[in-house]
């Protein structure tokens, strides 16, 4: 990897980790299906803008509904889990539940897309499994209210992760690749035409809400054009340059920007068992996700 694609990794990182908090402060005021509608939908105006600016021609090759798929696998679902998930468990906890992505990525490469997984990443699943179990089960879970309920809308964002990095490199990397602008701009019209249906379900059903709430339109916003128009450019620029397992180590990087966010903004506190869990899905991921060993060939005789 080159000092770019670091670079990257790291300030996407960044973005994602505030992601979480923004999601924590417009969740419990608004629902989640409205925070999740209104992040693609801000994120598509933005990279609507993005592309406009830059004159940048919407020639898809023909790759047009497979965005919008992509977007509605990973973005439209676990958008919508992250902030059900905030409703229920602070900020750094649905970030340390994000970076078991690489987790479900490896586990969905070997069942459906026959990647090979060597013995440490078996070993790394392994762990991941308990170090989910211990964040769900260990320490003090009253501070976190349902946290079961949390942690199950997490693995099935994280599950939505792993199929899309897969579906991004058969659909769009090895058929010729696409612009990462268009790709990201594709899935966040997908997202924002899956998750419609909902949000105008939800107007008509919900109790009145106060949407006149500053520091809700500001995470809204924020969420919309940084955490997803600006973040999902970087994303997918680099699942073409590194690949999708590398670029989900993303997710090892988040958890420690958002318990900082989260601490500084939100006052938020950890628990002993979310320190011992995330400690054992850290080293699960990494296991995943660090190249394997290879014995070197034979010098010919």
């Amino acid at each position: 990897m080159r000092v770019s694609d670091y670079t990257r990794l790291l300030t996407l990182a960044a973005i994602w980790g505030a992601s979480f908090l923004f999601m924590r402060i417009s969740s419990p005021a608004i629902g989640a299906i409205n925070t999740a509608f209104f992040r693609v939908f801000f994120g598509l105006i933005g990279l609507a803008a993005i592309i406009f600016c830059i004159r940048k021609s919407l020639d898809y090759k023909e790759k047009f509904g497979k965005t919008l798929v992509l977007g509605t696998i990973n973005s439209g679902i676990p958008f919508l889990m992250y902030s059900i998930a905030a409703s229920f468990i602070p900020a750094g906890y649905s970030a340390i539940l994000n970076a078991t992505t690489p987790l479900m990525g490896a586990m969905i490469g070997f069942f459906i897309f026959s990647e090979h997984l060597t013995i440490k990443k078996w070993v790394g699943v392994m762990l991941g499994i308990i170090g989910i179990t211990v964040i769900t089960t260990v320490g003090e879970s009253h501070v976190v209210g349902n946290v079961i309920i949390g942690v199950i809308a997490c693995i099935i964002a994280t599950i939505g992760y792993g199929f899309a990095g897969f579906l991004t490199r058969k659909w769009i990397t090895q058929q010729g690749g696409l612009d990462p602008t268009l790709v990201a701009f594709g899935s966040q019209i997908g997202a924002t035409i899956f998750l419609t249906p909902f949000l105008l379900w939800n107007l008509s059903s919900s109790p009145n809400i106060d949407w006149l709430q500053g520091d809700v339109w500001i995470s809204l916003l924020a969420v919309g054009f940084v955490c997803t128009s600006l973040a999902y450019i970087l994303y997918f620029r680099l699942i073409a340059d590194i690949g999708p397992l590398r670029s989900l180590t993303v997710t090892f990087l988040v958890p420690p920007f958002a318990v900082l966010w989260g601490f500084l903004i939100l006052d938020e506190t950890i628990s002993i068992g979310f320190l011992l869990g995330s400690l054992i899905v850290l080293l699960s991921v990494w296991l995943i996700v660090s190249p394997d060993s290879q014995k070197k060939p034979s010098s010919p005789s």
